[in-house]
């Protein structure tokens, strides 16, 4: 299972689960909100840490940065489009 299917599904979960959305969202407080999150997705049963997070965030940002405007650094669109975390944050709030 890919990152993003994971985060879908626990995005999906915490949707319906309003005492998941709320532990999820508390996150945003933690000292490391996303290690704090990955913990929570390890007690949910997902094999998820936090450089999973990192580094699909910057592999998807870096291929939609490769086919926007040839490739070239124009792209103010595509700002902060890497922080998976961040976004699925957004999408839970």
């Amino acid at each position: 299972m890919t990152t993003a299917e994971i985060l879908d599904e626990i995005l999906e979960k915490a949707k319906r689960d309003p005492a998941l959305k709320a532990r999820i969202l508390e996150m945003r407080k933690a000292d490391a909100p996303l290690a704090g999150f990955c913990g929570i997705a390890r007690g949910l049963g997902y094999d998820l840490y936090p450089m999973d997070v990192i580094g699909d965030g910057e592999a998807a940002y870096a291929a939609m940065k490769r086919s926007t405007n040839g490739g070239g650094e124009n792209s103010p669109m595509l700002e902060g489009s890497d922080d998976l975390f961040e976004m699925f944050l957004a999408m839970l709030d």
